[in-house]
């Protein structure tokens, strides 16, 4: 079996020409390309077909997560500009959902861009009928530790961040924001604010391909991950080993765990990496608990090599049921998790049997979850792409992967 610990990130490159780099969306989001990958065999579609190429019976996984406006410009009195990348909440919530409903204050580990020009002092962002103001606190490991004031005190962040925020689009499309993107770099489906950046396998979907998901018999449960800018961290060691994983917070239903039980023996698909990194820790928490019945709601978390250290897991049945009985033990009908799960060759998959994703780029950890699906075929699927014009990344093309 491969250990993922000792695997070389440039073992996980292609060369990628930046004219192959998708800057802006289709004028369609359903007129994509769609690579179908199955069982080795390399087919190319359009997106509008993916609910006919689905296996039957297939249950098709969402992540609702909404991309917040989470870049903060602020200009200082000399006229240089501060920009502060809002990435988790820290006080007095740790969980994105409450942070985003905080009024008056909150703190918030943060990037700031041109910190230098931020000689001492507060700085000050108005908006219509308001003004936001930020304090560094401290700063560790590359972050900031800011705190936020704004008035009207009765604003909620989110509010705040919607009227003076910017939309952080990822770093490789090296342009400036459009309207445009201000609907087309979120889901149709986009619900529960916290993102900063999109779960952009579900950008190709669209109200005709979800009535025709619904003409195929194909059922979609949603669950929230809310992704971090840690998605677009490049790995810079050598090995994985040496890698530490993003966390990520995650959000689980009664709902989700009884539909995800009930679907056992039947195809489970996730649409994005995140939505299969959140199906993966389901059952990874569930494993804990079943182990640690006791275990207090704060410590629900999976870390980057659990799934590599388990010996002897239970069966994915076992795992949700452990996880419902602690729900009800803890006398709650949702959970807030964190998770670091890496998902890289040598994985055995707990609750996934494919995935609908779009192409990734070379040396990241979104590739070793390809590679773990399909093993050294993403090579293939890769040359595959590339010889035959699909777009790649976050506005690109898409793909359905079933090992």
């Amino acid at each position: 079996m491969t250990d993922p610990k000792k695997l070389a990130i440039k073992d996980f490159v292609y060369e990628l020409p930046d004219d192959r780099i998708a800057k802006f969306p289709l004028p369609e989001r359903d007129q994509s390309k769609l690579l179908h990958y199955r069982q080795g065999q390399i087919a190319d579609h359009t997106f509008t077909q993916l609910p006919q190429l689905l296996p039957p019976q297939t249950l098709l996984f969402f992540n609702d997560t909404k991309v917040v406006q989470a870049r903060l410009l602020f200009q200082k009195e000399t006229g240089g500009i501060v920009e502060i990348f809002c990435l988790e909440p820290v006080k007095p919530h740790r969980e994105v959902q409450l942070a985003m409903q905080q009024t008056s204050s909150c703190t918030w580990k943060c990037l700031v861009g041109n910190n230098k020009r931020w000689k001492s002092g507060v700085l000050h962002l108005n908006f219509e009928g308001g003004k936001l103001t930020a304090e560094r606190e401290a700063q560790q490991d590359g972050h900031f530790l800011i705190h936020f004031t704004w008035e009207p005190a009765e604003l909620t962040f989110a509010e705040v961040l919607e009227q003076c925020g910017k939309l952080p689009l990822p770093p490789y499309f090296n342009r400036d924001l459009t309207p445009d993107d201000l609907t087309r770099y979120q889901t149709i489906y986009a619900n529960q604010k916290g993102a900063v950046a999109a779960p952009t396998a579900g950008l190709h979907f669209t109200d005709r391909v979800m009535a025709k998901l619904q003409e195929q018999r194909i059922e979609t449960a949603y669950l929230t991950l809310h992704v971090g800018a840690g998605t677009f961290r490049p790995v810079k060691a050598e090995v994985m080993e040496a890698h530490e994983m993003h966390a990520e917070q995650l959000y689980i239903t009664k709902a989700v765990l009884e539909r995800l039980l009930k679907q056992q023996g039947e195809p489970i698909i996730p649409v994005g990496t995140t939505s299969m990194r959140s199906l993966e820790s389901i059952y990874w928490l569930g494993v804990k608990v079943s182990e640690q019945p006791n275990l207090p709601l704060q410590e629900l978390h999976v870390t980057q090599w659990q799934a590599y250290e388990t010996s002897n897991p239970p069966t994915s049945e076992v795992a949700l049921e452990a996880l419902l009985q602690y729900m009800q033990q803890q006398g709650t009908e949702h959970l807030h998790a964190s998770t670091q799960i890496i998902i890289a060759p040598g994985y055995t998959f707990r609750m996934c049997d494919g995935l609908v994703t779009n192409f990734h780029q070379p040396e990241s950890t979104l590739l070793l979850l390809v590679s773990a699906l399909i093993g050294d075929n993403w090579r293939k699927v890769y040359q595959h792409a590339l010889e035959n014009d699909y777009r790649f990344l976050s506005y690109g093309d898409s793909s359905l992967l079933l090992p």
